[in-house]
């Protein structure tokens, strides 16, 4: 379509202007040129133990190839499909047709941390870093690490899963080495909200059967112990703090001894 400008340009410079075809103009050429599809997430954080995965997505990729590489030593781990090192921790995922390649790393350590690199083999090459966190995820039981309670009374704890960033897969409760059996013994209940990093366990009655070491083991995090103790008696604690008086009274029966001799003594002398 011609339009006023464009004659009005023919008619000061007495040439001709061809006018190019709207279907053929420059912006509606497809763009065959490989490039990075940014929806991806480019920063992910996993805990020590848990694989992570590192997504790029190329679009047009045509024959190129797409490598990783570690960024501090500038390291080749995977090109396509094959694996350029040593750990085999390293893996290079692809399914055909797709336009997404994956880095996986089996088994992450503290070390792994660091920005990788996706790179395509245009020239000049193309890349798109990505950051990987590796946390060491701890449970948590809440209160002391060793607990008194009485006889008939409930043994409550709270176990909480502290960095991680997503919530566990599971929650398991020990005492010592065996998973608390709930059928066994009856009154046990383990309460683990989904989506979230806290599990509850709750003995009701407690008997001095159930004392021992009770442990919170999540699926991919340290786990926590607490030692807990069901007496028949009084509190240790205020056994203590009996036997402490107890100590104090003969303390003090032991200084006023003394006073009392030697008061009879002196009666005695002026007697005479």
């Amino acid at each position: 379509m011609w339009t006023r400008i464009d004659r009005a340009f023919d008619s000061l410079c007495g040439g001709t202007l061809q006018e190019v075809p709207t279907s053929h103009s420059y912006w509606e050429q497809p763009f065959t040129q490989p490039y990075f599809d940014n929806s991806t997430k480019r920063e992910v954080t996993t805990t020590v133990g848990q694989s992570a995965y590192l997504h790029c997505r190329v679009r047009n990729l045509g024959d190129r190839a797409v490598s990783w590489i570690r960024k501090r030593d500038l390291h080749i781990l995977t090109a396509a499909l094959l694996t350029y090192t040593n750990d085999q921790r390293f893996q290079s995922l692809h399914s055909d047709g797709s336009d997404e390649w994956t880095l996986k790393i089996a088994s992450p350590q503290l070390r792994d941390a660091g920005t990788y690199e996706c790179q395509v083999s245009t020239e000049p090459k193309i890349s798109q870093a990505f950051k990987l966190n590796v946390v060491v995820s701890q449970a948590e039981i809440l209160g002391k690490n060793e607990i008194y309670i009485k006889s008939g009374s409930d043994i409550n704890l709270t176990c909480v899963v502290r960095e991680t960033p997503e919530p566990p897969s599971f929650i398991y409760w020990y005492r010592g080495n065996n998973v608390i059996n709930y059928s066994q013994r009856g009154g046990i209940s383990v309460m683990t909200e989904k989506q979230t990093r806290t599990s509850r366990l709750l003995i009701a009655r407690a008997l001095p059967a159930d004392s021992g070491n009770y442990t919170c083991a999540p699926s991919s995090s340290h786990a926590a112990s607490v030692m807990v103790h069901v007496l028949n008696g009084e509190h240790p604690a205020a056994m203590q703090k009996g036997n402490s008086s107890s100590s104090n009274q003969g303390a003090a029966l032991g200084v006023f001894q003394p006073l009392v001799l030697s008061y009879a003594l002196h009666y005695m002398i002026v007697l005479r």
